[in-house]
């Protein structure tokens, strides 16, 4: 689907959609559970789907009606289950620890760049405890044996999602384990975020530092009913609108979330522009913008649009510790650099940064790169250019934020569709 963006100030309010982040951890720990659980989400993206046929491959039975998600747990397992995580890394990472803790012989498949995504510290932490993988991790990915419980040790630095995925399943194992993380420790909100479900849930995790202690033979315990919180990641995108040009607000989002990406109100407001809240509602509006400098470290997601408020700045924004852009949907450093380089925006990258030159952005045609956070933020780039933009690629959006353009024209935006 290649769709043509006129410039247009975006403004208005806009509701925010559920947070793909927690409902997949909330989907797991529903089926883990020993009763139905009842999940209030008003969005079903590509990855939320993706993790819901997984588990219920797995056995649970999982019926999507009116912005709820019932979910019946898992009762019975098979001896073998083929996973399709479709493009789903969150998906891949999260039950391939579950999988094996249940006892069951999987089968993990998926799609586009998917395959090539790293899974390396993870399959070595679990063959060190009773996994065997063929052939080698590569796609499919094929598992047998059952976890065993014990010290498992993990860089920091590569993925949270290895954590949340052994978090998920060391609880129901016969003995006591521990996951040492080895520093630097990245994108902690995300594992935080996985405590929290686990906790709402019935589970005991005890942090000290990089540990966690996770007890064995534990339970699940449904609470029967529960909200997914509102997604700042995709948030981001209109909040940052609102820096541009008019004011944007969001609703549903909460001051207090534990997500990592309400930083992007920070770095805003660091550049200038105006924040302001109401309730659960949340105002950006434009002002002069500057550029500075952000440690992306623990907001890897964010680059992709605050690389558009720094294309719109005075002056240079750098963005440090950048580095797992690489292995992302795309490699999302390069792809940020030609996207703005196409619309005339100066940038310049090296492995783990990324400069962006603030300038006028022009019209121009522009790459999806099959990655929903690109596309997305091609799409806000549009509203503040000279020319239009058209984005090649844009069902992308489907993985995360599937009626993307309907809000966006909700907020005034112009988006054409030239082909599906």
């Amino acid at each position: 689907m290649n769709v043509k963006l006129s410039p247009s100030a975006l403004s208005g309010t806009v509701s925010a959609i559920s947070s793909k982040s927690d409902a997949h951890r909330i989907l797991i720990a529903a089926a883990l559970a020993d009763a139905p659980t009842e999940v209030r989400c008003n969005v079903l993206s590509a990855d939320i789907r993706a993790t819901a046929d997984c588990l219920c491959a797995l056995g649970a039975h999982i019926e999507f009606t009116g912005g709820k998600i019932l979910v019946n747990p898992i009762r019975e397992t098979k001896d073998f289950s083929s996973l399709d995580c479709n493009e789903s890394g969150s998906t891949l990472r999260f039950l391939l620890p579950l999988v094996s803790a249940l006892g069951v012989n999987g089968e993990f498949t998926g799609r586009g760049r998917l395959p090539e995504r790293p899974v390396t510290e993870l399959r070595q932490a679990m063959e060190a405890h009773g996994v065997t993988f063929s052939p080698n991790g590569v796609f499919p990915i094929r598992t047998s044996g059952k976890l065993q419980a014990g010290k498992y040790i993990l860089k920091g630095n590569v993925s949270s999602q290895y954590v949340t995925g052994l978090l998920f399943a060391l609880p129901l194992l016969d003995g006591d384990s521990e996951i040492e993380l080895l520093p630097p420790v990245e994108s902690k909100a995300y594992i935080q975020m996985t405590l929290s479900t686990l906790r709402r849930f019935g589970i005991s995790a005890e942090q000290s530092e990089n540990r966690f202690y996770i007890k064995g033979k534990q339970a699940y315990r449904s609470p029967k009913s529960v909200t997914v919180d509102g997604d700042w990641s995709n948030a981001a995108f209109f909040l940052t609108a609102g820096a541009l040009r008019a004011p944007v607000t969001v609703t549903g989002l909460f001051a207090d979330s534990i997500q990592g990406d309400k930083a992007v109100l920070d770095v805003l407001s660091k550049m200038g522009a105006k924040v302001a809240w109401q309730g659960n509602a949340v105002t950006v509006s434009p002002a002069p913008l500057h550029g500075v400098t952000v440690d992306v470290s623990n907001i890897p997601d964010l680059v992709p649009i605050l690389s558009v408020a720094a294309a719109n700045a005075d002056g240079v924004t750098e963005f440090q510790n950048a580095g797992r852009l690489r292995i992302k949907e795309c490699d999302r450093l390069s792809a940020i650099a030609e996207l703005l380089d196409t619309l005339g925006i100066r940038t310049e990258e090296t492995t783990d940064t990324l400069c962006v030159y603030g300038g006028t952005m022009q019209g121009g045609e522009v790459q999806g790169f099959n990655d929903h956070r690109m596309v997305m933020s091609a799409a806000v780039a549009a509203t503040a250019a000279q020319g239009a933009v058209t984005v090649c690629g844009a069902q992308a959006i489907r993985k995360s934020y599937p009626h993307f353009f309907e809000d966006f024209k909700l907020l005034g935006g112009k988006a054409d569709v030239l082909d599906s």
